[in-house]
């Protein structure tokens, strides 16, 4: 058995919470610290259908990537499925925490991961900034293909290689994708920094349709969804935790959270 606080601290050990951005909600949101707890439950989200698993499964501890309270919360009442699922978790003794943006600017957070899945080389921060001496962290990631491929042999790779149901993407150009950006989640933000490093193409997730126009035919931006570009950073929690903890129990959510559905 291991405190609450341990398990957390698996993971603030690569991301600190100190890293997280001031607007965002990182960190233990529901439950005792010191609580002791045998296994945790890996989502990307935390709804009430995760809750239900986790009362299920016997566990005590659930851990996402996006924060169940992104708000304050003005009352604890069952009229809306955030405060539903806060009152069934404390109802049952479960613990909630989620390592949002913190894991989001650490170098071997979520674009690290999404990086290595579509199997980019030589990988650079995207956006750096240096939070304490010799250590580096920031948003997003660049880096190369080992094969330089035509563009509907990239978007072919993104799609399988993310089981995507469908991409969204900017006009062709006709050119090769060799040095590529990668951002899990929203990060249009970032694409002033994508076309500095004069990067072939940018896969990230919550494209505008104004957006689209930025590329302005200088690379090819890729919207591969939010949940798509993000969904590996369950399997990167629970890495972390059984580096650190080889005997504590770590199983990844059954439930599917995207909540986004395509009719094709």
């Amino acid at each position: 058995m291991n405190k609450v606080s341990e398990i957390i601290g698996c993971i603030t050990d690569i991301a600190p919470l100190s890293w997280q951005e001031s607007w965002d909600n990182a960190g233990l949101l529901v439950g005792d610290a010191n609580m002791l707890v045998d296994k945790a439950l890996i989502a990307l989200d935390v709804t009430e259908a995760v809750v239900d698993e986790a009362i299920e499964k016997g566990f005590h501890l659930v851990i996402s990537h996006h924060p169940l309270i992104y708000r304050p919360l003005k009352h604890l009442l069952p009229e809306n499925t955030i405060e539903r699922t806060v009152i069934k978790a404390i109802k049952h003794d479960i613990a909630i925490a989620c390592m949002h943006t913190n894991l989001d600017n650490s170098y071997l957070g979520v674009s690290k991961w999404l990086a290595d899945r579509i199997g980019l080389k030589n990988l650079e921060i995207l956006e750096p900034m240096q939070v304490e001496e010799d250590v580096t962290t920031g948003g997003g990631m660049v880096g190369e293909l080992e094969n330089a491929l035509d563009e509907t042999e990239f978007l072919a790779l993104v799609k399988n290689n993310l089981n995507a149901k469908a991409l969204r993407y900017s006009e062709l150009l006709g050119k090769k994708i060799k040095k590529v950006a990668v951002c899990g989640g929203s990060g249009f933000f970032l694409l002033d920094n994508v076309k500095r490093c004069k990067a072939d193409a940018y896969i990230t997730g919550d494209v505008k349709y104004h957006d689209f126009f930025e590329a302005d035919g200088k690379l090819l931006l890729v919207d591969a969804g939010h949940y798509e570009t993000e969904q590996f950073t369950k399997e990167l929690i629970a890495d972390a935790i059984s580096k650190k903890i080889c005997n504590f129990a770590v199983s990844i959510s059954n439930v599917k959270t995207n909540s986004i559905n395509y009719f094709v």
